[in-house]
């Protein structure tokens, strides 16, 4: 998986390309760290569009972040196909906005 971090008015943006596996624990940390580390964050906002495939280690590590996020709002947009099926599953729309 590759990330792509962009900054907008006090929110931090991570747009994913490729599957969210437990082999992207390093990409993710460092992306979400990088983001979370950026002043005057008030929202993060992952980017599903270009992600086709996620497993169950990629839903503990979007908890980790939610926990790490200290408040702050965790919104996953883009979501479709077997990833949006995924997070249905999961009654992650319970715990993020997901749009």
């Amino acid at each position: 998986m590759q990330t792509q971090i962009s900054f907008d008015q006090g929110r931090g943006r991570i747009a994913m390309t490729g599957n969210f596996t437990f082999e992207s624990h390093r990409e993710f940390k460092q992306a979400t760290t990088t983001v979370l580390e950026h002043p005057g964050l008030t929202d993060i906002e992952l980017d599903f569009a270009e992600v086709d495939y996620m497993d169950s280690a990629a839903l503990g590590m979007l908890l980790l972040l939610n926990e790490r996020a200290s408040g702050r709002k965790v919104t996953l947009v883009g979501c479709k196909g077997t990833v949006k099926s995924v997070l249905d599953i999961a009654n992650f729309g319970k715990i993020f906005e997901i749009r």
